[in-house]
């Protein structure tokens, strides 16, 4: 087995990936991935370069059946991991992902190697990540993974790693069509992708992909004891059953994506490249109870003769949702053929938009006259970069390769926007004054206190050297400075090294320094939420404010600093020539002022009066209060290791990969440390022990395929006021098989199932109140079984 074989099946952590296949289904011998991420050297592989790096090729990426690239991503790569958290408003439509278990905006992402936005809306703790979900998987070419520090190479947010997709470029046609569903007989899901290329000119080419997908609804729930209740105590109200449901969304998903290249003589080329998506998406949230609920059902002399619960006899759950529209474009000229000196010259504009809107509900304070259905409003998020990078190669006397010598500057715009809502959504009507509830009930529109646009500029400039000093021994080192229009500026620096023990076993580490700036977003935006307490079942009402508001000032509150980070990476990586190769990584995170919300204020009639004195949207019907700080400091502690093996087995060949992750993350100082509750949260929320192993066997046109997925125990909180009942959920173990027969280069037919032996978790028992059956917080899947069928077309 070739060298160059040896070294791609280093590279492969999936099971799709453990052979090179060609179109023609023959054997092939596989090529050697040449990695672009984490350096600006030409010619590394995963094998050669200085840090830790995954490589995930077209083949792994289409051997899932999810539509959504970050779940994708979670299936492969043990330490990256998305939670679905059903019925948490915009996050049941955002998922958060996580690599090392670091906050989702602690990741970076690059799209063919220029920053990626971020998502409009921001989630847990604050964080503001990318959304991974917005890009077509069909338009990947690969991803590459880096699992170490970067923000002395590409800046804010590269903490725990960088993810970069390279979109397609390849010429011809491709297309596939896909259906599945889970076991228990819901959430269908359709795919349908299309993708054309072609050469222009001479070294050119333009290749555009169009994917749809629909993913229906699931449902795993019991009815909600309080339902049962109130049924056995109105037995002539038809209740459904269950009142509300706990599942997967309604979505439906439209993608594109173009990527292109035209020579312009022989001194560069222009280049374009951009991806599209639009989503609707719709689910339940929390039952209103008509008994338990005076705040929205309560009878009052303010409207006399009105009864909601004529309109909602049986209580209602209202419905939230969102149409989401995202847009990445980058254009620019680069010279990438000379030996010696290379540049590229770049623009790119990216935008995500998330209108959210509520069905089936009420604004309780407008009596009859409210409206059951609002437009909540819309946040915006929007980002132009500047990039001049240049890559210059010097040969110095007694270096056995030239020196790589990588400098560029950078300036970035950030704008975050929040749009108004319908005034119903955020009115407080005449029923407040007697009790009634304010606000569309279950999600309140943006009002125009809390909309608003917001901006922040930076600038930088970055050096970064490479240098093979002996035929064995390489070393690197980068230094980049930032500054940031709302809060300064910031050195940032990295030093990494490899030592060949011998040509198939090195030695590497790292050390870097990292950031997270705070985004306009953060800064600025404030927020209200309803919530359902578990014991009580009574509703409760929380505003998050701007750090800036004189409120939030007044109590405590200070401007937000960026979240700084060191990384300490060393490991081990080696190959053979009997198809065996693997690495072996360790490494500490150190991340200070991370960033989250305060403590929570219980609001007195002093506090209360204070804020509807500023305007404050909903102060009337607030319970607590809290805002935006930099909250705590964290060590995150693992070991990451690799696998894999390609050689024959029979009349075929078979490819062994497995990944496994430890990961521990303590909180060192801050206020988690004063909560048991919250600390023990943060440090055990998710997995420590994280596993995937897959097999893949191919024999003329018969592929077979077996994947298992091992998640370790995790703890979860009942989410009350107290916040003081955990439950521990043990370690779950997830198989997936599948079967591709090839026709002939053209048609292929897989069918397979994922979680074929429909495992469930742990039922959340202190859960149960609200016929939730899993936890919400679970980080993994909890639909159970699905199968599903694809035929890929290529001509």
């Amino acid at each position: 087995m070739s060298k160059a074989a040896l070294l791609a099946a280093a590279a492969w952590t999936t099971a799709g990936a453990a052979w090179a296949a060609d179109a023609a289904g023959g054997e092939g011998d596989a090529v050697e991935e040449v990695v672009v991420t984490g350096t600006r050297d030409v010619g590394r592989t995963p094998f050669t370069t200085l840090v830790p790096v995954d490589v995930l090729n077209q083949e792994a990426l289409q051997a899932s059946a999810t539509p959504q690239l970050g779940e994708n991503l979670a299936q492969q790569i043990p330490s990256f991991i998305v939670q679905r958290l059903p019925t948490s408003d915009g996050l049941q439509f955002v998922r958060p992902a996580t690599l090392r278990n670091l906050s989702p905006d602690q990741t970076l992402v690059l799209l063919n190697g220029k920053r990626f936005h971020r998502s409009a809306f921001l989630g847990s703790r604050g964080a503001q990540g990318p959304d991974l979900a917005q890009i077509s998987s069909f338009a990947v070419k690969r991803m590459e993974v880096l699992r170490d520090g970067a923000s002395a190479q590409y800046g804010s947010d590269a903490i725990a790693g960088v993810i970069n997709i390279l979109l397609d470029d390849s010429a011809g046609l491709a297309a596939f069509g896909q259906a599945g569903q889970f076991y228990e007989g819901d959430g269908a899901t359709y795919r349908l992708g299309v993708r054309g290329g072609m050469p222009l000119g001479e070294g050119g080419h333009a290749t555009a992909t169009a994917e749809w997908s629909q993913a229906d609804a699931t449902s795993r729930t019991r009815q909600r004891a309080d339902a049962i209740a109130f049924a056995a105590a109105h037995p002539g109200v038809s209740v459904p059953d269950p009142v509300q449901r706990w599942g997967n969304p309604d979505l439906k998903t439209y993608q594109f994506a173009f990527d292109g290249a035209l020579p312009l003589g022989t001194v560069a080329e222009a280049y374009a490249f951009a991806t599209y998506a639009k989503t609707d998406g719709i689910n339940d949230i929390n039952w209103r109870n008509p008994d338990t609920n005076p705040a929205i059902f309560g009878a009052t002399s303010v409207f006399p003769g009105f009864d909601l619960r004529a309109v909602y006899p049986a209580g209602f759950t209202p419905r939230e949702g969102v149409h989401g529209r995202d847009i990445q474009a980058a254009g620019g000229i680069r010279h990438r053929d000379d030996e010696r000196f290379t540049w590229d010259l770049s623009v790119s504009y990216g935008r995500n938009a998330s209108r959210f809107f509520l069905e089936n509900s009420i604004n309780a304070s407008l009596g009859p006259n409210s409206p059951t259905a609002f437009d909540l409003g819309r946040l915006v998020q929007k980002e132009v970069n500047f990039n001049a990078d240049g890559v210059y190669r010097l040969q110095v006397a007694g270096l056995p390769e030239p020196v790589s010598i990588a400098f560029g500057a950078e300036t970035r715009q950030e704008t975050y926007e929040i749009e108004t809502g319908d005034p119903a959504s955020y009115a407080v009507g005449p029923g407040a004054s007697a009790g009634l509830a304010p606000n569309s009930n279950g999600f309140p529109g943006f009002s125009p206190q809390q909309a608003g646009k917001w901006d922040q500029r930076s600038y930088a400039g970055y050096l970064d050297l490479e240098a093979r000093l002996t035929e064995r021994w390489s070393a690197g080192a980068a230094l980049r400075y930032e500054d940031f229009s709302e809060f300064g500026d910031t050195w940032n620096g990295k030093v990494a090294t490899r030592f060949e023990l011998t040509p198939d076993i090195a030695v590497r580490a790292s050390y870097s320094t990292g950031f997270r700036a705070p985004t306009p977003g953060q800064l600025n935006s404030t927020s209200t939420s309803q919530g359902l307490d578990t014991t009580t079942l009574q509703l409760f009402t929380a505003g998050r404010l701007s750090p800036t508001n004189p409120v939030a000032v007044f109590l405590g509150a200070k401007p937000l600093e960026p979240e700084e980070s060191e990384t300490v990476t060393a490991g081990l990586v080696w190959r053979t020539d009997m198809g065996l190769s693997g690495s072996l990584d360790a490494y500490q995170i150190d991340v200070t002022k991370r960033f989250s919300t305060s403590p929570t204020v219980t609001v007195t009639p002093a506090i209360r009066a204070q804020l509807v004195a500023l305007g404050v949207p909903s102060a009337e019907s607030f319970t607590r209060i809290s805002w935006f700080t930099n909250d705590f400091d964290t060590r995150t502690r693992g070991v990451d290791v690799v696998v894999a093996y390609d050689g024959a087995l029979g009349p075929g060949r078979i490819g062994l990969t497995g990944a496994y992750n430890y990961n521990q993350t303590k909180v060192t100082s801050g206020t988690l440390t004063a909560s048991e509750t919250q600390k023990r949260l943060f440090e055990d929320s998710r997995p420590k022990h994280n596993l995937t192993g897959s097999a893949t066997w191919r024999w003329e046109k018969l592929e077979l395929m077996a994947r298992a997925r091992y998640y370790g125990k995790w703890t979860d909180s009942t989410g009350n006021s107290t916040g003081d009942i955990f439950q521990d959920f043990g370690a779950v173990t997830f198989v997936d098989l599948a079967a591709t027969w090839r026709f002939d280069e053209r048609v292929s037919v897989r069918v397979g199932a994922e979680n074929v032996f429909d495992t469930h978790p742990d039922e959340a028992v202190f859960q149960a109140s609200r016929g939730l059956i899993y936890s919400r917080n679970s980080p993994y899947d909890t639909n159970g079984g699905l199968y599903y069928a694809r035929v890929d077309l290529r001509f």
